[in-house]
């Protein structure tokens, strides 16, 4: 997943706040267990149930949907299955004039910016280290990528994190938002965020 020269989970900023679910949930019943969740929108792609089943699992299946040889074609049904439907993605970069910039994006946007991309590029984004913080039925993983053209490039082109939102409806995990920011000379990934937290 520079990020805006380079890539990452969302390619580049020139090809490439969470939203609630399509419904909120009704208020608490007098015993508070709330009613449950509204369908997703009408449209949205069903999701592969092993792919939303855990924190573990969406998180990779976020990694493999958008990694691939150059011309491979992608399954974005997949990646959009894993979005809440008003889930949104964006990446924060420098200028080079020191200002900074943030772009965001919907999935469908993050797509029609990186089709033409993967199809003359090797993509491959793997996670190398994860921090999880949790609280009932929300999440942020802190995930540090790195991204290579080939799968078995032995260094990566660029690295950063992934900041990724989590919710579960009861019954799985859904995608609210996912903001990278790549490594540069000026910002290096800190020691704890290349290793397990």
């Amino acid at each position: 997943m520079t990020r805006f020269a380079p890539l990452g989970l969302a390619v580049t900023l020139a090809l490439a706040a969470p939203a609630a679910l399509a419904q909120q949930a009704a208020p608490a019943t007098p015993t508070g267990i709330a009613a449950p969740p509204a369908p997703a929108a009408p449209g949205m792609p069903a999701a592969r149930p092993a792919d939303v089943a855990s924190i573990d699992a969406i998180v990779a299946a976020l990694y493999d949907v958008i990694s691939g040889p150059a011309g491979a074609a992608r399954d974005w049904n997949r990646m959009r299955s894993l979005f809440a439907p008003e889930g949104r993605m964006g990446a924060v970069g420098a200028r080079p004039d020191g200002s900074y910039v943030f772009r965001a994006m919907t999935p469908d946007d993050y797509i029609a910016r990186n089709t033409k991309a993967f199809a003359t590029m090797g993509f491959f984004e793997s996670e190398k280290a994860r921090t999880v913080e949790t609280y009932g039925q929300i999440a942020h993983v802190f995930s540090t990528y790195e991204a290579r053209h080939a799968k078995d490039d032995a260094q990566p082109f660029v690295r950063g994190i992934n900041s990724i939102q989590l919710i579960h409806d009861g019954k799985r995990w859904y995608v609210l938002s996912l903001v990278w920011r790549a490594e540069d000379a000026k910002l290096p990934l800190p020691e704890r965020y290349l290793r397990n937290g």
